[in-house]
């Protein structure tokens, strides 16, 4: 591509600096020294309580993609996940006192029932709220035969939907593993007991035949009936949940929450929801940690944290990216869970056993050279000033720059030569200016030399990318207008004040750009 030297609004200085950048699309400088600067990383050691990596509890198997308890999500699990992840049963009583996994105690939310027996709808109260729907206690085994699972989350595929309902007994010996760890969850003891079905003695009879690795309940008057009485390699687990009040015990889990040594008393470890250690903000930001796993482990319990999963609406501090959530609840906040409950166990095999892997590799891999993309362009608006601060700050060792030109010859760095991808031209009166350039794209824009920098930098305002924003799910909505553009030099300056191994200049050559430029 030939560059002209006068053309309109562009002067010889700029012609020349592009023509000397587009000798290569892309060019590194490296920063004298920096790459010196670099030290290597510390390997992670594990803060769990005994300094274990944390287990992997594969709620109702691989439930984020087969129905919740079904045979092909407990194998999927255990063929795609860590081969010492713990299978997750909610166990239920029918009628003739039989326990199945079934995630919901309303077989409603997860089951064919309805269709199969629809004169047979009953209402409930469950721990103070009324419920209407269909009850595994009121079905025989026998009758659940002709019911099927379906997945209970509507937002995800009923593709694989008509699986049976699982007996607990029969879980280990139709699955492809010798000895499952098994963790099952009595939910619903009370309930169970007023409609003359004793869970206590179920689970205590299956003891014998089915190896039991942990037993968890939010009813901490069930956990203290089989305390003692359960197999001695059998974990119990106080489970903490959103609700104000233990029933089983007349008090508030706030109130437990202060007592841990109770707890300690009758169980080994305690289950929360992940909001428990990291609050949420309303519009969904983390807030600091809390201390409830330092407490936990100082009472000698375990802790063991839950709700995770892929396709959940996570705070916006990990960017939609669920493998980033685990990697804070196992050692980015100072301290590490004992496990952690997902219905998409494979992402945190990948989050737990990357750290593993560290722990025991003797081998220097070296290493990788980071760069980042607009800067931290997932966290802030590409090629800003905040971009580029934060990605430095997250370790990158260079940045990078995408050059555009505006039409007073000014150098800057924009991730996209088209406006209207990286900021909010459409709402100001440039957008009037939008016009189609047949070498750039076939849809109109507005491009960075159809303004000039005071243009640019005085009226336009830059705005956060997004792969999923035809959802209409925003990055870090906080901050998606925020942070300065900044000029080719001013990047440069930036890239020779920091601790960097190099800094990228992109140029992206467009052939017949020059007839727009020149």
């Amino acid at each position: 591509m030939r560059w002209g030297g006068g053309g309109v609004g562009v002067g010889g200085g700029v012609a020349a600096s592009l023509a000397a950048l587009l000798c290569c699309g892309c060019v590194m400088l490296a920063l004298a020294g920096a790459a010196a600067a670099q030290g290597s990383r510390l390997p992670f050691a594990y803060k769990t309580l005994r300094g274990d990596p944390p287990r992997i509890v594969a709620k109702g198997g691989f439930s984020g993609v087969f129905p919740d308890s079904s045979l092909d999500a407990y194998s999927f699990a255990l063929s795609t996940s860590a081969p010492d992840t713990t299978l997750w049963c909610d166990v239920q009583l029918t009628k003739d006192g039989v326990g199945v996994c079934l995630r919901d105690i309303n077989m409603q939310n997860c089951t064919t029932v309805a269709e199969a027996y629809p004169a047979r709808k009953r209402t409930y109260v469950i721990n103070g709220v009324r419920k209407t729907g269909w009850f595994a206690s009121d079905f025989t085994m026998a009758e659940l035969q002709s019911v099927v699972l379906t997945q209970a989350i509507w937002s995800r595929s009923p593709r694989f939907d008509g699986y049976p309902i699982l007996s607990v007994p029969e879980l280990p010996t139709i699955l492809d593993v010798k000895q499952p760890s098994l963790w099952l969850n009595v939910q619903h003891d009370i309930f169970y007991k007023e409609h003359g079905l004793n869970m206590r003695n179920y689970i205590l009879s299956i003891q014998k035949n089915v190896s039991v690795d942990y037993i968890s309940s939010p009813e901490l008057g069930f956990l203290q009936n089989i305390s003692g009485r359960v197999h001695r390699k059998t974990k119990l687990v106080f489970r903490f949940l959103d609700k104000s009040l233990d029933n089983s015990i007349h008090q508030t889990y706030a109130s437990l929450l202060s007592n841990l040594t109770f707890i300690k008393s009758i169980a080994s470890g305690i289950m929360v929801p992940k909001s428990y250690i990291w609050p949420v903000t309303k519009d969904n930001y983390l807030q600091a940690p809390t201390s409830i796993v330092a407490k936990a482990h100082s009472a000698g319990l375990e802790i063991y944290a839950s709700d995770f999963a892929n396709d959940r609406i996570i705070p916006y501090n990990y960017s939609y990216d669920p493998l980033a959530e685990y990697l804070n609840f196992i050692g980015d906040g100072g301290f590490s869970v004992d496990g952690v409950l997902s219905e998409h166990p494979i992402t945190a095999s990948e989050a737990i056993g990357c750290f593993a892997n560290l722990n025991s590799s003797k081998t220097d891999h070296g290493e990788p050279l980071i760069i980042s993309h607009n800067g931290a362009s997932g966290d802030y608006p590409d090629c800003t000033d905040l971009a580029y601060h934060s990605a430095i700050n997250d370790g990158a060792d260079v940045i990078d720059c995408p050059v555009q030109v505006t039409s007073d010859g000014t150098l800057m760095c924009m991730g996209s030569i088209n406006l209207l991808d990286t900021t909010n031209v459409q709402r100001t009166t440039f957008n009037s200016r939008a016009s189609v350039v047949s070498e750039i794209q076939a849809t109109p824009g507005v491009f960075t030399f159809n303004l000039t920098w005071d243009d640019i930098n005085s009226s336009i305002q830059p705005k956060i990318s997004s792969p999923l924003s035809r959802y209409y799910m925003v990055r870090n909505p906080r901050y998606t207008n925020q942070g300065k553009f900044l000029k080719l030099y001013d990047f440069l300056a930036m890239g020779m004040d920091k601790d960097l191994s190099g800094v990228m200049i992109i140029i992206e050559v467009i052939l017949s750009l020059e007839i727009h430029l020149f």
